[in-house]
């Protein structure tokens, strides 16, 4: 069987809610989508504590990147006087969308950007998946692994086991 066109098999739009209108965001250039993806990877380098790529984040300071990922949508949201925090919400639902998915962007879209609003749901996957459990398992220990073994003797410079108790050596001690 040969390929489809992929314009056929994908969907590269989002469609983004505002105040009783729906925008349709259109998939960025090739370009936009590179300089977006390293722009979020240098920033979680950042968050890290990482050396961060000067170049990266100078070229994405230089540009609107807001314009570029909403591309069109954009002049509508403007034109439409659409509030700053949603601008910059749909700006940031985009880069997610444009860096991972669209189910990612639903998620973060849904969750007004908050990361606090999306930990239930990953806590109601793992329940559904039984990888969350309310206790642990009987065989489980205190994070360890293996046989308990007794604490090692603190042993100080030239001291060795000692015996039970004193023998009788015959020599009067």
């Amino acid at each position: 069987m040969p390929f489809q066109a992929l314009d056929e098999l994908l969907d590269e739009t989002i469609q983004l809610p505002i105040r009783g209108t729906v925008y349709t965001v259109p998939a960025p250039s090739a370009e936009v989508g590179l300089r977006t993806q390293a722009l979020l990877n240098a920033a979680a380098v950042a968050a890290d504590g990482g050396r961060v790529d000067e170049q990266v984040l100078g070229d994405a300071a230089e540009r609107d990147l807001y314009a570029e990922v909403l591309g069109s949508a954009h002049a509508q949201m403007v034109a439409d006087a659409v509030p700053w925090p949603a601008l910059k919400h749909a700006a940031l639902t985009a880069m997610v969308w444009i860096t991972q998915d669209k189910a990612a962007a639903e998620r973060f879209w849904n969750a007004g950007g908050d990361p606090s609003r999306l930990a239930p749901n990953r806590e109601t996957r793992r329940a559904r998946s039984g990888a969350a459990r309310s206790t642990s398992s009987r065989g489980s220990t205190s994070g360890t692994s293996g046989p308990r073994t007794p604490p090692a003797r603190a042993r100080g410079k030239g001291n060795h086991p000692r015996s039970p108790g004193p023998r009788s050596s015959g020599t009067g001690r």
